[in-house]
């Protein structure tokens, strides 16, 4: 017997690209994935009473959401997209020997672009493990918060979350999440991300 469904056993592969004037950009990692969570949001469903009953109902549609990521931690090329810095600046350091070491500054300089942004999800069905490639075509990411613990007797694995609003993008039918069909590796789904950032 077929199963009629399919457990979520993964995510993974977290990737961006900046949108620009030309369509997106260069698709890239933002981080290893931790976890992902989409709370998305929708109009009022619009409600038609007939003969003193419900006779007809248009659903309501999506208007916006916030996408959460938890990620093991940004690098500096990661952050600078997705945050919009200027170019790095530098200082020179006397510890250890002269070096020069390059300094990101948050001011009135930064512009945080749209992005688009994919991950894999990974199912398993009868034993079956399959690979879902998921983009959502234009967030906005927030500044990253900084949490940090200091080290006990044991190393305590710290994460970064990242949040973004999520926005229906300008093409005709302002299209917001796009799934591809499973595939059965994740280099394949990645592969399916990286098309679908370079042709939406």
């Amino acid at each position: 017997m077929t199963a009629n469904g399919r457990v979520i056993t993964g995510y993974s592969m977290p990737k961006y690209a900046v949108i620009g004037e030309n369509g997106y950009g260069t698709v890239a990692a933002l981080a290893r994935g931790v976890s992902v969570n989409m709370d998305i949001e929708t109009a009022d469903d619009n409600n038609f009473y007939a003969d003193n009953v419900l006779a007809e109902s248009a659903s309501g549609l999506f208007t916006g959401g916030t996408l959460t990521l938890t990620v093991d931690g940004l690098k500096d090329t990661a952050r600078k997209d997705i945050q919009g810095l200027p170019d790095a600046s530098s200082v020179t350091i006397t510890e250890g020997g002269t070096a020069t070491v390059s300094v990101y500054v948050y001011d009135d300089r930064q512009t945080v672009p749209y992005c688009g942004v994919g991950f894999v999800v990974r199912y398993m069905e009868e034993g079956v493990t399959s690979y879902v490639p998921v983009v959502l075509t234009k967030v906005q990411f927030n500044v990253d918060s900084i949490e940090a613990t200091t080290q006990g007797e044991d190393i305590d694995w710290q994460t970064t979350e990242l949040s973004a609003k999520i926005f229906r993008d300008d093409t005709t039918n302002h299209s917001w999440r796009k799934i591809g069909a499973a595939q059965t590796t994740e280099a394949k789904a990645v592969a399916v991300i990286s098309a679908l950032l370079a042709n939406s």
